[in-house]
């Protein structure tokens, strides 16, 4: 009887509140984490279909399913030996207000990094990740980014908060390096002569084995601190049909596999899985493979760390 509401044997779908069954914490900040997952509900910055609201709540239900490996095939650690992950529930912001908005998540993902902690963002919208940016640069330093998505989202006819605009702002405020910067899976029309960032679109990245992207991903980065943003839309539809502007063409959910445990070794400070959109969804399909992505991600974070004591 002393274990019927502390038991931790959880049977598949119990206690899905929080990403992959991570202990709950509200502020983080004085914490012995290591990763702190934060929930970015917004969906104020589309300019497709909205929905990427529910986003972070789609992702940790479907977390759950992941959760029973005690290491995630087909890494050869578990990566909650090597760190201590928390969830920090979702930014809170006035609704509608998109300004409070950047401000507060800037400033919260800031005090988290002053706190020694690294952040996954869950969104939301991919406008989510230009305040992270800053937030990020301000401790790092420039970066280079690694991007996976449909888009370029360096379309610069668009307004201050608008989630096909942040990589055209990024670089112009110092965050990220074009030229250390790599997008991989495009297949959208962007502007080539004047573009910046490097780019393995659909098709190249189709055509290509994950080792030959992984090791063109190496060569771009070099040796600056790494921020992956991973936009669910990277995926085709019939892997991630979640999601607000689907494009044709892209990548299976194998091969992006592939190419984020590649990642393995690389200094990744930072990270976020956007666009994911429930009310599209099908089966749970694309909350899952954002769940997936995100685990992955910590463990290419991980692989670096040692276990802790």
């Amino acid at each position: 009887m002393n274990d019927l509401f502390t038991k931790t044997d959880y049977s598949l779908y119990s206690n899905a509140m929080t990403f992959l069954r991570r202990p709950y914490l509200r502020n983080p900040v004085g914490s012995d984490a290591d990763l702190v997952v934060l929930g970015v509900p917004l969906d104020m910055a589309t300019s497709g279909r909205p929905g990427a609201r529910m986003g972070p709540d789609a992702i940790r239900r479907a977390s759950v399913n992941l959760a029973w490996e005690e290491k995630k095939f087909p890494w050869d650690f578990n990566v909650f030996d090597r760190a201590k992950v928390i969830d920090a529930g979702d930014l809170v912001f006035d609704c509608g207000d998109a300004e409070d908005f950047t401000y507060r998540l800037e400033a919260a993902t800031s005090e988290i990094l002053k706190s020694g902690k690294t952040m996954l963002a869950l969104g939301g919208d991919h406008f989510i990740t230009l305040p992270i940016l800053r937030a990020y640069a301000k401790h790092h330093g420039e970066m280079a980014l690694i991007h996976f998505d449909a888009h370029t989202d360096t379309y610069a006819n668009g307004s201050a908060y608008d989630h096909g605009t942040m990589f055209y702002h990024a670089p112009n405020e110092g965050l990220i390096s074009p030229k250390h910067s790599v997008q991989i899976g495009i297949r959208t029309e962007y502007s080539k002569e004047n573009h910046g960032f490097n780019v393995i679109n659909a098709m190249q990245a189709n055509d290509q084995s994950a080792d030959e992207i992984v090791a063109q991903v190496r060569n771009i980065i070099g040796d600056k601190p790494v921020y992956v943003t991973f936009d669910i839309d990277c995926l085709d539809p019939a892997f991630a049909p979640g999601t607000g502007t689907p494009v044709c063409g892209g990548l299976t959910s194998d091969k992006v596999l592939k190419i984020l445990r590649g990642l393995a070794g690389i200094n990744i400070v930072g990270m976020d899985v956007v666009e994911v959109s429930p009310a599209y969804d099908q089966s749970d399909l694309t909350a899952l493979a954002g769940a997936t992505v995100a685990l992955e991600l910590m463990y290419a974070w991980a692989s670096k760390r040692e276990k802790r004591a």
